[in-house]
């Protein structure tokens, strides 16, 4: 391993996620265990520029595992977009004597990260953290398991409202470019369709898919819409024209925002979290930058951070199937 490495710095940036404080907390303490000093920048890249940086201990990233959020702020940066914002984000990593660092975010994140390095020539690794899952290069990204679990929860709650007043249910989960949390839960709470971006399911077909359900004997329903969806213009759009082509049933919406955001951080993405950031310091001492952390078959792996932006994530068609027979 690279002994030259002294100093790195990690922020959080775009979205948050749960789990985003599991993956600080393993970097801190990575760091700690290797002799390296840690410092943690406030408010992601806007932090970076205006100097908001102090040094982090094991001790300060005590009893964080569990905590939603993110203990280090995020923020969006239009600053860092331009050269001179990105100029004084460099001058305050020098004034620090750090080495190299680690962005735990999405795509937009990374994208500041791979120009920066490019720029300025320091060392960058990323962690993906979103819980749209929808980057390339990780089957799982931090965040995303919960978000899953937190859906499925509400879901199950707004069914038994459903079922009490024989309503059909449209729900809007995120995902304004995949379909991921919107084909899971869908299958996982027993919803009677789901509309993904991938699939333009069409409204021929979800109007004929919700009749079958009604001669079937099905006096409630409900129907997972991803937000990027491309049926309706919105998903009260489609509520109304399903309302109007089919009156016999009583129509409501739930919308349920960044609340999927939010929350402890279940088992699974703190294991992950945890194995993502001691993986990113342990690569930056192997002198490796301009990478992803993922994991691909329970293994930790690394993509270029160029291949994991211009990528995209794959839909699981066999869940399509899944899907498909299970709503008879």
């Amino acid at each position: 391993m690279d002994k030259t490495i002294q100093n790195i710095a990690v922020l959080t940036s775009g979205g948050d996620a749960p789990g985003m404080n599991a993956a600080l907390r393993s970097v801190v303490r990575t760091c700690a265990h290797y002799k390296i000093n840690c410092f943690g920048v406030y408010r992601g890249y806007q932090g970076l520029i205006e100097g908001d940086i102090k040094p982090l201990s094991a001790r300060s990233v005590n009893n964080i595992i569990n905590k939603g959020g993110t203990k280090l702020k995020s923020a969006r940066s239009q600053e860092f977009r331009t050269k001179e914002g990105r100029v004084k984000a460099y001058e305050n990593l020098k004034k620090h004597s750090i080495d190299a660092l680690v962005v735990i975010g999405g795509d937009g994140s990374f994208t500041g990260g791979m120009i920066f390095e490019k720029e300025f020539g320091v060392p960058v690794v990323g962690i993906p953290g979103t819980i749209d899952n929808d980057i390339f290069g990780t089957s799982h990204t931090i965040g995303y398991d919960t978000a899953l679990n937190t859906v499925v929860d509400a879901i199950d709650k707004i069914r038994d409202t459903a079922i009490s007043h024989n309503r059909l249910f449209f729900v809007e989960v995120m995902g304004r470019d995949a379909g991921h949390i919107a084909l899971n839960v869908g299958i996982g709470a027993g919803a009677e369709e789901i509309l993904i971006p991938e699939e333009n399911l069409g409204l021929d077909r979800l109007l004929e898919s919700l009749k079958r359900s009604k001669k079937s004997g099905k006096s409630s329903s409900i129907v997972i819409v991803a937000e990027g969806d491309k049926i309706g213009k919105n998903v009260f759009e489609l509520a109304e024209y399903i309302e109007e082509n089919l009156p016999s049933y009583e129509v409501r919406v739930s919308v349920l925002g960044h609340i999927q955001r939010g929350g402890t951080p279940s088992c699974f993405d703190r294991v992950l979290a945890s194995r993502m950031g001691l993986k990113a310091v342990e690569s930056l001492m192997d002198g490796v930058s301009g990478h992803m952390i993922g994991i691909q078959n329970g293994e930790m792996i690394l993509t270029p951070l160029d291949k994991a932006i211009k990528g995209k994530s794959k839909i699981n068609r066999e869940l399509i199937r899944v899907s498909d027979i299970m709503t008879l």
